[in-house]
């Protein structure tokens, strides 16, 4: 569908509003008059191509997020949620993955393989049910029902699930996900702590096992009273931390070494946040309230790494893409399907022209091939 100038305007004043820009300061930035920015957000003046290059470079957009329709879920769940008002910038994130993943697969038959059906379980309503699905996600993944699920966002392409890992800064949302034609994609907000954003995908990891379309997480804490939101928490807790393993390593540890160095251990071990660890720890009835406090309290310091042999990983870094859809855009790349600077747009600019593979130089009577 062709975006009229009315529409046009709309989403400039969107990325002017997101931005914390009035119109007199857009103006000077694009190199515009104010009255000129007031028309074309009305829809009463057209925006030249230049000029729209220009207000996106003083917006941080891309050019094809002001004419480009979005995906219809990001839409509909946008009106829903927020009518009237500009999508946040988590929103455009996943527009933009969405359609790279989409495009790529669309040329590269190895990603449409990856991309598989997700299964529909249904929506947990219990802490129970929430373990009942969390053995069944690691069945998904041929995963041990108690062993530690390092390496998360490798394990999900096994389940068609890709993520994504992009700095959104400390007051966006901590994660999205959207269901596509076949499997899903993930963005995590990379400004998290490890652990926090391992907790962010194993909850996103629930809503596309229960089929939720697109969803935008503000914050995976457990704090919300959304029994949908609790729920999925739960699940992600217990994706991470499985009751059997969790209640003999702390049962085991603090008997040993008292609750301190059994939190600092365990949280390792599992890759999770305290504030994880405590809950669960809570919501299986291993410690009461005070105690669960004082697991919160508890940071891993240098002495700890050293002492217990720890092993400090930093899993979902920000700029992290998923292996098999980087491998897919290179094939286009090499093969010639895309360009270079395509090829560093479908890679969401985390790569530079130098880390592309040079092309095959062409021998010049190859060129028989094609015209003989």
């Amino acid at each position: 569908m062709t975006l009229d100038s009315a529409g046009l305007g709309l989403r400039i004043a969107g990325a002017r509003q997101r931005t914390g820009l009035t119109q007199d300061e857009l103006a000077r930035s694009a190199g515009l008059e104010r009255s000129t920015i007031a028309k074309i957000e009305t829809g009463a003046r057209r925006v030249t191509a230049l000029e729209l290059a220009r207000v996106a470079d003083a917006t941080g957009e891309r050019i094809e997020w002001f004419v480009e329709e979005p995906v219809p879920s990001i839409v509909s769940h946008r009106n829903m949620s927020d009518p009237g008002e500009p999508s946040p910038r988590i929103d455009g994130e996943i527009n933009r993955v969405a359609r790279a993943v989409e495009f790529t697969a669309r040329h590269d038959h190895v990603l449409r393989d990856v991309l598989r059906g997700i299964p529909d379980f249904g929506e947990p309503t219990s802490l129970a049910e929430a373990e009942a699905l969390a053995s069944k996600a690691r069945g998904l993944l041929g995963i041990d029902l108690d062993a530690p699920l390092h390496d998360l966002s490798a394990k999900l392409v096994t389940a068609g699930i890709l993520t994504f890992v992009t700095d959104l800064g400390t007051e966006s949302a901590d994660a999205g996900s959207l269901l596509l034609r076949t499997g899903a994609v993930a963005v995590i907000n990379g400004a998290l702590h490890t652990g926090r954003r391992r907790l962010a995908l194993a909850h996103e990891f629930g809503h596309a096992l229960i089929a939720d379309e697109y969803t935008v997480d503000w914050r995976v804490d457990g704090s919300t009273a959304e029994s949908r939101e609790r729920s999925l928490d739960r699940f992600a807790r217990a994706l991470l931390l499985p009751r059997a393993a969790l209640t003999a390593s702390w049962h085991k540890r603090v008997e040993a070494e008292g609750i301190r160095s059994a939190a600092v251990r365990i949280a390792s071990d599992f890759r999770v946040d305290m504030s994880t660890l405590a809950q669960q720890l809570l919501d299986l009835g291993l410690i009461d309230a005070g105690a669960a406090a004082q697991v919160r309290t508890v940071r891993t310091g240098r002495a700890d790494i050293v002492e217990y042999g720890l092993v400090v990983a930093d899993e979902l870094p920000t700029g992290e893409l998923p292996q098999p859809y980087q491998a897919a855009v290179l094939r286009l790349f090499k093969s010639e399907t895309v360009s270079a600077d395509r090829a560093l747009d479908l890679l969401l600019d985390t790569w530079d022209t130098g880390d592309l593979p040079p092309l095959t130089l062409r021998d010049e009577s190859e060129i028989w091939q094609f015209v003989s």
